[in-house]
């Protein structure tokens, strides 16, 4: 009996360690370690348009265990580049002020910037950081939750503030606010696959324009190429509710889309 319970424990952190290994999985509380560089690279389809794709990609550093730099930026095509878009392009900080043990608790803030490229009929007609469509974007938030071997449970609140300047803070008419929440969850099968899902509201929270509340409902499976490296597909859902205050009625939308990503840890 002693002997079944000596191998029965040997056996089960031979393969809390195999997981262990895996530097980078899709975990939601993932933050890369002093010294290391992550990428985070993915496509997807439109929710709303299967002819309409979009390819985004996440480039990380970790300068100490609790503090990471990343660039983001995404592009999207649509009817074989009849219309295509650089969406956006980003700069973001995360700060790990928490770590107890299996609770951890990040602040993440970022600045981004876009379209910074429009095209009509083609890349070639595209209008670099035009000044009379570019948006610019400040973000703060916090993340945090609990994680072990085989699971992971995690939430976040941002708070995006969005104007026609970079510094155009009192100018009402031309700026706004959102507010997204979310949940997010990771369940380890075993060292090669896991399953993640997650769940997102977003709200603007300006009384003058349209107050859109929208979900979007996430749900796919990670395959660990290595310890290092690894794959998902994934597919969504989004459902979008628009109020429009000229008469207060509700305008519904929804639709589902899909992706693939892939990350790596170097």
């Amino acid at each position: 009996m002693k002997k079944i319970a000596l191998t029965s424990l040997i056996a089960m952190f031979a393969f809390a360690g195999a997981h262990a290994a895996n530097v980078i999985d899709g975990n939601p509380l993932y933050m890369p370690r002093k010294g290391h560089f992550y990428s985070e690279t993915s496509l997807e389809t439109s929710t709303h348009n299967v002819d309409a794709q979009v390819l985004g990609e996440e480039f990380g550093y970790g300068i100490t265990d609790r503090l990471a730099v990343n660039v983001m930026t995404d592009l999207s095509q649509e009817d074989w580049f009849e219309l295509g878009q650089w969406n956006t392009l980003g700069l973001g900080l995360t700060y790990r002020f928490a770590d107890y043990q299996n609770w951890k608790w990040d602040f993440v803030g970022a600045y981004g910037v876009g379209p910074v490229w429009d095209a009509h009929n083609g890349f070639m007609k595209g209008h670099f950081l035009d000044k009379d469509d570019t948006m610019y974007d400040w973000m703060v938030g916090v993340r945090g939750g609990y994680t072990t071997h085989d699971f992971t449970l995690a939430g976040y609140v941002l708070m995006d503030y969005t104007n026609t300047k970079s510094f155009n803070w009192n100018d009402k008419d031309e700026s706004w606010h959102t507010l997204s929440a979310g949940l997010d969850a990771q369940l380890v099968l075993n060292n090669r696959w896991n399953l993640v899902s997650g769940a997102e509201y977003t709200k603007s929270l300006d009384h003058y324009s349209e107050t859109p509340g929208a979900w979007e409902l996430t749900f796919g499976a990670n395959y660990n190429i290595d310890a290092t490296k690894y794959v998902g597909a994934y597919i969504t859902k989004d459902i979008i509710h628009t109020q429009f205050p000229a008469d207060g009625t509700w305008e519904v939308e929804d639709g589902f889309g899909m992706g693939v990503k892939f990350g790596v840890d170097f």
